[in-house]
């Protein structure tokens, strides 16, 4: 009897987790959209960007985004590669807010906090793919997905897209849509992209150069939550203002950079940040519609097995997230991330690259 038990626990157990694949209905997959010698992998688990191929100063195509070789690897990676973030990006401290007169405990995945969403963020789930073109003048794809009433704490239904298109020429466009159905929600959406130029099995980004055109940071507790401080980055490690070597003040960081920078300019498309690699000459210029941005130097990475059994290191990538400032939702005088219902929520980015030969 007990025998038998066990059985329909571990069957119940196996259907429970073939049932999580196609939980909304969709099957995984890996789709890609190219324009000449530049192309984009996404896979809709996570709506995670898988690779980045563009050609260096002499010509050679190299993958620019750290990342793995299997879906598998992907549903277990802690590192968020390559994918989508939300209902809300970055942290939530206490993994709690209170939005019109009612208080959301939220599922806490990061110690007491909320890290990219909880535990089921929109990086574990599986996106429907809306629609598909994979080369052409206007290559693109559109992935889309319903986070439900209550879905790690969070109030009310929301229906996202993100949608991933090459423009132009070397052009990755990235916009992300969101609409509240029926209750005021914080939404905060972004991407986790582990950018390396040189390549992703160049070894690390120190050399590499940054600007980040933002004058302030927001500082952080010792739990990583902000503040509520907007600090200026003059006179410290933080200040990219001007095109520095991501090496020049990281040992004046414990572990390296991982902080939130409040973008200077006020125009709808703003500049974000420009990065250059002198060995490939490839430059990635980044604009965003939103208010921050995350600059992290993949602190944590470290004996990572990624494509092509290459093995990650710290350092190996830097990451600038674009996003909401964190924790806004505990902090009035943060912009705020609330999306009400009828009020449509978008956040554009593009990714311009570019070489330099000298």
């Amino acid at each position: 009897m007990s025998s038998k038990i066990s059985f329909l626990i571990s069957l119940f157990f196996i259907l429970h987790l073939l049932a999580a694949d196609s939980v909304t209905g969709h099957k995984i997959g890996i789709y890609e959209i190219k324009k000449g010698n530049f192309s984009v992998k996404v896979t809709n688990y996570g709506a995670t960007i898988i690779s980045v191929l563009l050609p260096d100063k002499n010509g050679k195509i190299g993958d620019v985004v750290l990342g793995y070789d299997t879906i598998k690897e992907y549903k277990n990676d802690t590192s968020y590669f390559g994918a989508a973030l939300g209902r809300v990006a970055n942290r939530i401290g206490g993994a709690q807010f209170t939005l019109n007169g009612t208080h959301y405990k939220l599922v806490a995945n990061e110690g007491v906090n909320m890290l990219h969403g909880g535990l089921k963020g929109f990086s574990k789930v599986v996106w429907k793919v809306s629609k598909y073109v994979q080369d052409g003048p206007s290559p693109y794809i559109t992935l889309t997905y319903h986070s439900a009433d209550g879905e790690e704490g969070f109030p009310g239904d929301v229906v996202v897209s993100v949608t991933y298109a090459l423009k132009d020429h070397y052009n990755l466009s990235v916009v992300f849509k969101a609409k509240a159905l029926n209750k005021a929600t914080p939404i905060n959406l972004s991407h986790h992209p582990y950018w390396n130029i040189g390549g992703h099995n160049s070894g690390d980004v120190l050399s590499q150069v940054v600007q980040i055109f933002a004058s302030h940071i927001t500082p952080l507790d010792t739990q990583h939550i902000p503040t509520g401080i907007i600090s200026s980055v003059k006179n410290t490690p933080y200040d990219f203002l001007k095109p520095r070597k991501v090496r020049s003040r990281i040992d004046k960081i414990q572990n390296g950079y991982d902080i939130n920078y409040a973008l200077d300019s006020t125009k709808k498309m703003k500049h974000v940040a420009i990065v250059y690699d002198k060995k490939s000459g490839r430059v990635m210029d980044i604009k965003a519609t939103a208010p921050g941005v995350q600059f992290y130097t993949a602190n944590w990475v470290i004996n990572t097995k990624g494509k092509g059994g290459y093995v990650y290191q710290p350092h190996s990538a830097l990451c600038l997230e674009t996003q909401g400032f964190p924790d806004a939702v505990n902090h009035p005088n943060f912009p705020s991330t609330i999306v009400t219902p009828g009020k449509s929520y978008v956040h554009s980015v593009l990714y311009t690259f570019s070489i330099k030969k000298y």
